[in-house]
């Protein structure tokens, strides 16, 4: 099957093709050329479960359809739209299949990279604020009432070291770690009486 690739003002008329083949079979007109209304109607619900399926918004669910029909316009002969659906092997089949997914991706994928609202980005930084004012909280505190060594195992911990790792950087054991971090964190929740 030859694959036709049309330039802008190829697919602006593709478009316009299928505007009108559209609002005509909406109508109820028959052609005598174009494709069967049925396999119109068909291919139209069979669109619709595939974007149900693909959780698309369902505003965006016609515009899909008319992509799909816009794609087909191109790439099939309106008369053989009724093989679609029927015939898996066909390279009609084929054709139809790739325009379905090509739409599903396109939407999907522009519905990721969608911008952050004001509101989004305002509570991003109020979170940042947050963890900070916290941190600087307890770094206070812990300057206050641990040891040196208790708020460097605290470091370590919070820095991801795993208990082991701490116990061969301060040369003692991992039993001495556990008790230090212990008392570190027991003397914090007093300072801050959660306890």
């Amino acid at each position: 099957m030859k694959r036709f690739v049309p330039t802008a003002a190829g697919r602006s008329k593709a478009m316009m093709v299928a505007v009108v083949l559209g609002t005509t079979l909406g109508a109820g007109a028959a052609q005598a050329a174009g494709p069967n209304p049925k396999a119109v109607q068909d291919i139209s619900k069979y669109c619709q479960a595939c974007w149900r399926n693909a959780r698309l918004p369902a505003d965006r669910w016609p515009d899909c359809t008319q992509d799909v029909f816009t794609r087909l316009l191109e790439r099939v002969e309106p008369t053989r739209w009724d093989t679609v659906l029927k015939d898996d092997e066909t390279a009609e089949r084929r054709e139809f299949i790739r325009a379905v997914d090509a739409v599903k991706k396109r939407v999907q994928r522009s519905r990721k990279f969608s911008a952050l609202t004001a509101d989004t980005a305002a509570y991003h930084g109020r979170a940042e604020n947050v963890v900070r004012d916290e941190r600087e909280a307890v770094a206070q505190a812990a300057a206050e009432v641990l040891s040196p060594r208790q708020r460097r195992v605290l470091e370590l911990t919070a820095d991801g070291w795993a208990t082991p790792e701490i116990a061969a950087e301060l040369g003692t054991t991992v039993e001495r770690v556990s008790d230090e971090k212990y008392k570190a964190i027991r003397k914090l929740r007093h300072y801050f009486g959660t306890v």
